[in-house]
């Protein structure tokens, strides 16, 4: 009742409960694939819980200190105040090897949901007219998840994150003519300096989680003002959005993926040891790993860095060295490219019109090829990483596995990506409806030259004329309109929210199928009044709750009276309760006489 009475003042004065109404009645899709953003954004909220725990102990400094705890091989050993607080995170505070892993898990995690997010974009065509800023925030999203998971690999100041740092100060060092002023103004100094740690760490808990708390924002109010996107079919169209309401079916259900998040992050923690840095050691400048491999978010670089050849020129004078090309430039045209699609596919298409219906991937196989080759580049970059891990396993020379993968880094995404086109191509073109009914004639047609494009390609939208059977119904209920989509395969959609007339159930109805034939037809029959014996369980159940509740308090006064005239008069209450009698109690008037300004009356008046 207290809850309710604080939510009515609140209304009254700030009238928030027509944009609650509007809000809770919002629909989304019920697609498994839109759930990829969630995943992201509920690994980002476990980073932050897991992040804030570890704060209370890590000590972000190089100065040295001497490790005193319980992991005995270290045990005396003087070591940087960052790796030293790190190793009694892991082994001398309660929880905490149990929350960094978690911690660290929820990175990749947070990470892999990002890149898988974007790829769904990428495929179905979500970037398109209105969504192109959205893409460009996801994109910049990825790119500071990458800079932030980086910063915090690199922290703990083991051996082997700071050979990683190592390497990405020489990539940064590699940019002509500008390089060296970058690395130093990042560093403050030379490499390693005293400033480094702690400047990743302001960097790492507090200004890129704000720009990515910032972004999350921006990019979910940009999501609730737009349309949500939807894969075609029946009922589905350009103006209207089928799915489940945020209250309460969506919100239940993305809860529980909250949940499932929670619970396979923190078994992962507990269960999986990553990165145990008490093994690798504190870092040393002179000293060096291998194998060493960083996270796989990162490993594509550490590929092209092995891949590529040392081949160093000079531009007037200035040196290029070989990080350069595989560091700098391989990095930059990559997000520069994802910044630039949206854009390039809309000069090269000319499809300037707004789509709330996403394509599936067959339908533009230039798309797919195109993005399919590209994953396929990274993916051998990433396992070219651990190519030293490889050659102790496969016991060939790792000079004859950095030949392979060249190889394959030029020649496998062209032919996964050609074979990508071909089968979309196919697909797009044949009667076979998955990739297991195509033949050999299909990707025989595929290959030839393509067809003169039909009228109803293009993703045009068929006009309501031409989809027979279909209708809007409007009725009347208490007092209120709503309306539902029907058409002749029996697929009924209702509307979402009831509005207050019928001119208005009918613009709300245009809006959703333009052109479509709407009638007025009886509502459904009012729900049937409950029978006596449900009427009667209800009534016997709310006495009983009533009874219950009363004869617990009697028993509860009748308890604390007999305490009272056991312990005697006087004497306090060990449970802090004041029987009846108690001094000070209500129930009863301290002695004494009264006083000097008042007089007693029979009635109670002075």
């Amino acid at each position: 009742m207290i809850i309710d009475r604080l939510a009515r003042a609140l209304d009254d004065r700030l009238r928030l409960s027509p944009i609650t109404r509007r809000a809770l009645a919002k629909v989304f899709p019920d697609h498994w694939a839109f759930m990829l953003g969630e995943l992201a954004l509920y690994s980002f909220v476990t980073l932050i819980l897991t992040g804030v725990y570890l704060t209370f102990f890590f000590d972000a400094s190089s100065a040295d200190r001497v490790y005193r705890g319980e992991y005995a091989p270290l045990d005396g050993a003087t070591t940087s105040a960052a790796y030293a607080s790190a190793v009694r995170l892991s082994w001398d505070v309660r929880a905490g090897l149990l929350i960094r892993q978690t911690h660290h898990w929820a990175a990749l995690l947070f990470v892999a949901s990002i890149l898988l997010h974007l790829c769904r974009i990428f495929f179905t065509g979500a970037f398109r007219k209105p969504r192109e800023l959205n893409w460009l925030i996801g994109v910049t999203m990825l790119a500071l998840a990458l800079a932030n998971g980086f910063t915090g690999y690199s922290m703990p100041d083991d051996l082997l994150s700071g050979l990683g740092l190592r390497i990405i100060v020489s990539v940064v060092e590699s940019i002509p003519l500008v390089g060296t002023w970058l690395a130093a103004l990042a560093l403050g100094g030379e490499f390693p300096s005293d400033a480094l740690i702690p400047r990743m760490f302001i960097t790492h808990v507090l200004l890129v989680p704000a720009v990515l708390v910032a972004l999350v924002s921006l990019h979910l109010g940009i999501l609730v003002r737009q349309k949500h996107s939807q894969f075609p079919s029946p009922g589905r169209t350009e103006h209207n959005v089928v799915g489940s309401r945020l209250w309460p079916s969506y919100t239940l259900r993305t809860l529980a993926l909250f949940a499932w998040v929670l619970a396979v992050l923190f078994a992962l923690g507990g269960l999986v040891q990553i990165n145990p840095i008490w093994l690798y050691g504190p870092f040393e400048p002179a000293q060096s790993t291998s194998p060493a491999q960083p996270d796989w978010y990162v490993a594509w670089g550490d590929g092209a860095l092995r891949l590529f050849p040392p081949w160093e020129f000079r531009i007037a004078g200035y040196l290029v060295p070989g990080p350069f090309f595989p560091g700098v430039v391989l990095g930059g045209f990559t997000f520069l490219a994802l910044y630039a699609w949206p854009f390039v596919e809309r000069w090269c298409t000319r499809d300037r019109r707004p789509h709330q219906l996403l394509d599936r991937p067959r339908d533009h196989p230039v798309r797919l090829g195109v993005g399919v080759g590209a994953l396929t580049f990274f993916v051998v970059l990433v396992v070219a990483a651990g190519d030293d891990i490889l050659a102790r396993l496969l016991r060939v020379p790792v000079y004859d596995l950095l030949d392979l993968f060249r190889v394959l880094a030029l020649v496998l995404p062209f032919l996964v990506g050609l074979a990508a086109y071909l089968v979309a191509r196919a697909l797009r073109r044949g009667e076979a409806a998955s990739l297991g009914e195509l033949t050999r004639a299909d990707l025989r047609r595929a290959a030839g030259p393509a067809p003169a494009p039909r009228a109803d390609e293009g993703g045009v939208e068929t006009p309501a004329r031409g989809r027979p059977g279909e209708r809007v119904e409007l009725w009347p209920e208490g007092g209120l309109w709503r309306w539902r989509y029907r058409d002749e395969a029996g697929h009924v959609l209702t509307g979402n929210r009831a509005v207050r007339s019928e001119e208005e159930a009918v613009e709300a109805s245009r809006l959703a199928y333009p052109g479509v034939d709407r009638v007025v037809v009886p509502g459904p029959p009012p729900p049937p009044p409950p029978g006596r014996l449900r009427t009667a369980l209800r009534r016997w159940g709310r006495a009983a709750a009533a009874g219950s509740l009363l004869v617990g308090l009697l028993a509860d006064r009748r308890r604390r009276a007999q305490r009272h005239r056991d312990r005697g008069p006087g004497t306090p209450d060990p449970d802090g309760d004041r029987g009846p009698g108690t001094p000070g109690s209500p129930d009863t008037a301290e002695p004494g006489p009264p006083p000097a300004d008042e007089a007693a009356t029979p009635g109670g008046r002075p």
